[in-house]
């Protein structure tokens, strides 16, 4: 098992080189761009996500010095679009700054330096480093998305063994009508209707709409800091496990299907094993892998991407919100910086998943298997 995880460990390599090199080259092609944000902020053409200018006050200046200072020059001849009437020498600092004065060759060989030491540099659009902002926006996320993961198996495991055994049942069909309603609606949606009856919208107004604390969080006790917590997430995780819950359940109850029609159930059967036996000892070994193969994808979906319209409806600051915004924005350092995090830990999770596949059944043998 240990050469299989080094295998793994060291393919990760090439797979990180890849993703950062695809995207890299996407945005060389992407239109707009950092520079073309300033020009715009300073025409006041921006629409973005953000119309600050970039460096707490380092920004201001150049744009003070671009319309204000020096020449007039006409850059008709400018790459940037919006360029005509600014200096260009304003228009070359804004480059050096941003690192555009370099080759992209050089800037995509530089960042992958730096990230290979973890080091992230500064966003563009805002005075703090990368590591930094991540940090901040990381409990939103980590809530969000371990406490869906968490609840999506804790309910959707037992929920679909229950249904394989007693599949064609009337618990089997009622139960499938409530599935298909909540796969059929929306997360967002679900959320906009918890608001509208639990949140102040025009019944109920039991719960918060925005943050994950209350404003006197400090002066709580432990456990009412517990309480006021569950009480802010209530809601956003109700929306985000809909979804994900129906989804598991089914995916569940097939696996489940699909093993308690083998061959291998009769035989144990046949030889004394009474029902339950036969599910736990037998069935549910076999029948969980299906199951735990989907864990990394689920997982790294609801702990960042997932959450981008919940974070949103519910005022919740978090990595999705952040991402989203980044792109909007072209602040390269934090789009670039988030999605090789993300993806190293989804190389990890999906390493960890095999792990955990030896764990439920030691017949599986890894060392034998190419990466």
């Amino acid at each position: 098992m240990s050469a299989y995880i080094i295998r793994r460990l060291l393919f990760m390599i090439p797979t990180l080189l890849g993703i950062m090199m695809v995207s890299f080259v996407v945005v060389q092609f992407a239109p707009g761009g950092p520079v073309e944000r300033v020009i715009a902020q300073l025409s006041g053409a921006d629409t973005g996500a953000s119309s600050r200018i970039p460096g707490s006050g380092q920004g201001g200046d150049f744009g003070a010095r671009g319309v204000q200072g020096g020449s007039q020059v006409d850059a008709t001849n400018s790459k940037y679009r919006g360029a005509q009437g600014l200096d260009p020498e304003f228009i070359k600092k804004l480059e050096v700054q941003f690192g555009f004065d370099k080759p992209a060759h050089e800037r995509f060989l530089l960042m992958l330096w730096n990230y290979a030491r973890f080091d992230f540099g500064k966003s563009y659009f805002r005075d703090v480093d990368v590591l930094q902002l991540v940090k901040e926006k990381l409990p939103v996320s980590m809530s969000l998305g371990i406490w869906m993961t968490l609840l999506t198996y804790l309910i959707s495991i037992p929920l679909g063994i229950r249904k394989a055994v007693m599949d064609g049942s009337r618990f089997d069909t009622w139960t499938s009508g409530v599935i298909i309603i909540g796969y059929a609606i929306p997360g967002f949606l679900f959320a906009i209707l918890l608001i509208i009856l639990f949140a102040g919208g025009s019944y109920f107004d039991f719960f918060p709409l925005r943050g994950l604390t209350s404003d006197n969080w400090s002066q709580l006790t432990w456990w009412q800091k517990a309480l006021d917590y569950f009480w802010h997430l209530a809601l956003p995780i109700i929306s985000m496990v809909l979804g994900a819950f129906a989804t598991m359940t089914l995916l569940t109850k097939n696996s489940f299907l699909d093993e308690i029609r083998k061959q291998y159930v009769l035989t144990a059967r046949a030889k004394g094993c009474t029902s339950r036996q036969t599910l736990y000892n037998h069935v549910f070994r076999n029948a969980m892998l299906i199951v735990i193969a989907g864990f990394p994808g689920a997982f790294v979906h609801a702990f960042f991407s997932g959450s981008l319209l919940i974070e949103t409806i519910f005022s919740l600051d978090g990595l999705g919100l952040l991402g989203f915004e980044s792109v909007l924005n072209r602040d390269y350092p934090v789009v670039f910086a988030t999605l090789y995090i993300f993806a190293l830990i989804g190389l990890v999770v999906n390493l960890i998943s095999d792990l955990t596949y030896t764990w439920i059944d030691p017949r599986i043998d890894f060392e034998t298997r190419e990466v």
